[in-house]
Order: structure tokens, then sequence, then C-alpha cells
């Protein structure tokens, strides 16, 4: 039964560890997004480096700017 639970506390902090990783590798390179959504429901995604997504960047980093989130 000890073994059982070290084996499991290994795998856990193994799994933390690769989550961790990969979080921080791929999940913080992501490039900015807009997404525009329409009243009938459908939506458009476009990456923040096209050209018909720079206004759309520029308003939300300037209200970004005058409400910053969090400490």
């Amino acid at each position: 039964m000890k073994r059982i639970l070290k084996l499991f506390g290994v795998f856990a902090l193994l799994g933390s560890l690769v989550a961790g990783a990969y979080y921080f590798l791929v999940m913080r390179s992501r490039k900015p997004q807009v997404e525009l959504y329409f009243d009938d429901g459908s939506m458009l995604a476009m990456q923040g480096n096209a050209a018909e997504a720079a206004p759309f960047i520029s308003v939300a980093r300037e209200i970004l700017a005058a409400n910053p989130i969090g400490g």
C-alpha cells in the first residue's frame, strides 16, 4: 500500500512538472488574437499581427493601459 502511494506521489509530481513546463513554453508564447462576435452567433477570429486586427489591438491596449488587471 505504501509503495502505491509513493508511486502515485511520483507520478503526480512528474505530471505537475510537465504541465508547468508546457504552460511556460507553449501557452506563454501565444500571440494576441482578435475575436469578433456578431449578433447572429457567428464569430470571426484574426491573428493579432493581421492588418485588419491592428485597430482592435490598439484599442484593447489603450483600455488595458488605463485599467490594469491585477495587482
